[in-house]
């Protein structure tokens, strides 16, 4: 009750202050400091009885979820380096064996397959997949390839469709379908396609994105998991970046990618069987996926929305990382900030829609549903955005204003030094840039964190989908005139949530470099630069 009287207090001393100024000049000087006095008497007392207390309970839940996040990252790390050490590839896990042609059967020992690419105005690699699918080694008779058209442009929907029919006067089964509507956006587009009378006759269905590339063996190397292991439903692949040396944006994200399917999908498959779909390359079990009730559009993740349904029936899913499939990387600022925040809003809005789904299934075991709920969705999905940003860019940052609170060393360098090798050992090539690539983290930190509260609470940007601009970095020849790319102006580019963030830090390292007692303010000057030039949108391309 006191500390809440003491704004009024000091209110009523500072206008007699004031009053005694007016009508009386010879007491200037004296009442100007008392005001003073009773100020800074105030901000002390504020301070010692509110601010520190509060920031010291900031700074010790930070260092608790600190401790949580390392641990996940050495667990991941250490199934990893179980896998090397014992080579344990998923061929000498689950069965396997090369698909071979019977001499009485033919073809028939070979399953039907359905290809679905989706595309939305995909002018600049709609060739290029079109092309990829169509040159997978399977027989002809025994392949569907589906095109899934929402495309709006009439000229490129015509390209498309003149494509598909290039393909199907070589003897390719190629469909080229359209819906009148774009409700659900790509899992609307998927589910659409799977309502085809053709589709019934298909066992497995292959899902690439608009600009994936699959090798033409790709079929050959992951539906022998699917044909001999009854218990799988899902067989993932990982994603080769055909763009990555492009710019130093495509250089970092494929450093994150990187340790993606390294540790995270890699670790989940082998320790778990489970782990979130990606939404392209991999090959599903079509009678897993009406099991679990299909596609479904209630959020942008619609891939992971499936994965945890299915795996909550008891399937299991195997990652393979020694097949690759080229895509792309978005090399605009603008586009990779749209996908991140998709990326992050999706899982938390999904988190939010089957948690007491999960806690009530009784068709897998607690500790799976334990590590679904906490590993897989609350700290990898949720909190590791939340964490890095208030932790790295706002608490380290403010706490050159709190003296009075230590920050152990073992949280600031430490801790943060270990999780960073870990997850740079994914791209050796790109060790040299793990500086950057954590100050760009930190930045992107910012948007994620921001994707993830609007999917946890429902904002208004919950089911925004921007399509992530493809430029067609692939190609080493022109299949396409290329339009003219429009030219944007500094305004334009100017992104106010970096600039402001980045002056704040500046202020915050200023302050530390002249009455500080450590060298926090190198970090805090680096950090701040990496705000201010995504502020100014000098990245990517």
């Amino acid at each position: 009750m006191v500390l809440l009287l003491k704004p009024l207090i000091f209110l009523h001393d500072l206008s007699l202050a004031l009053l005694t100024v007016m009508f009386h000049g010879e007491g200037l000087k004296a009442s100007v400091d008392g005001v003073l006095t009773s100020m800074y008497t105030m901000w002390s007392s504020t301070r010692r009885t509110l601010i520190v207390p509060v920031f010291t309970c900031l700074v010790t839940l930070c260092l608790i979820i600190s401790f949580l996040v390392s641990i996940e990252s050495v667990y991941m790390n250490l199934v990893i380096l179980y896998v090397k050490l014992f080579d344990r590839k998923p061929e000498k896990v689950y069965k396997w064996e090369k698909m071979q042609e019977d001499m009485e059967l033919g073809h028939q020992n070979y399953p039907v397959v359905l290809i679905q690419i989706p595309m939305y105005n995909e002018r600049e690699v709609f060739e290029l997949s079109i092309g990829a699918a169509c040159r997978l080694m399977w027989p002809l008779d025994r392949l569907i390839i589906q095109v899934l058209d929402d495309s709006t442009n009439p000229d490129i929907m015509e390209l498309i469709n003149m494509e598909c029919a290039k393909w199907a006067s070589r003897d390719i089964n190629i469909k080229y379908e359209r819906r009148d509507n774009r409700n659900g956006y790509k899992a609307g587009a998927l589910k659409h396609g799977m309502t085809h009378s053709y589709v019934k006759q298909c066992n497995y269905v292959v899902i690439f994105d608009a600009d994936f590339e699959p090798e033409p063996d790709y079929l050959q190397r992951t539906i022998p998991f699917l044909i001999h292991n009854p218990e799988l439903a899902l067989v993932q692949a990982r994603w080769k970046f055909v763009n990555a040396k492009t710019c130093l944006l495509t250089r970092m994200q494929e450093m994150s990618l990187n340790y993606h399917f390294m540790a995270e999908q890699q670790s989940g498959s082998v320790r778990h069987a489970f782990f979130g779909f990606n939404g392209t390359a991999g090959v599903w079990r079509i009678a897993a996926m009406e099991e679990a009730g299909g596609w479904k559009d209630r959020t942008t993740v619609e891939d992971m929305d499936l994965a945890v349904r299915v795996g909550l029936l008891g399937w299991k899913f195997v990652f393979i990382n020694d097949v690759e499939v080229k895509s792309e990387l978005p090399s605009q600022f603008k586009a990779f900030r749209f996908q991140q925040h998709r990326w992050s809003c999706g899982p938390a809005n999904l988190f939010r829609k089957m948690t007491m789904e999960i806690i009530h299934n009784q068709r897998v075991k607690i500790w799976k549903k334990f590590y679904v709920i906490y590993s897989f969705f609350f700290l990898r999905k949720i909190i590791i955005h939340s964490f890095t940003f208030f932790f790295y860019c706002v608490i380290l940052p403010t706490s050159v204003f709190v003296p009075e609170v230590k920050i152990p060393n073992w949280a600031t360098i430490y801790v943060p030094s270990v999780i960073t090798l870990l997850g740079a050992i994914a791209t050796p090539r790109s060790f040299y840039l793990v500086i950057f690539w954590v100050l760009f983290e930190n930045v992107m930190a910012m948007h994620r964190t921001k994707g993830t509260l609007i999917g946890l609470f429902e904002g208004g940007r919950v089911n925004e989908w921007v399509v992530t601009k493809k430029l067609g970095d692939s190609l080493t020849t022109e299949l396409l005139p290329q339009l003219r790319k429009p030219r944007y102006g500094f305004l334009e580019r100017v992104n106010s949530k970096e600039l402001v963030m980045g002056i704040y830090i500046l202020c915050c390292a200023c302050y530390d470099f002249f009455f500080g007692n450590a060298f926090l303010y190198l970090y805090l000057l680096m950090q701040a630069a990496a705000f201010l030039i995504s502020g100014v949108g000098f990245v990517g391309t």
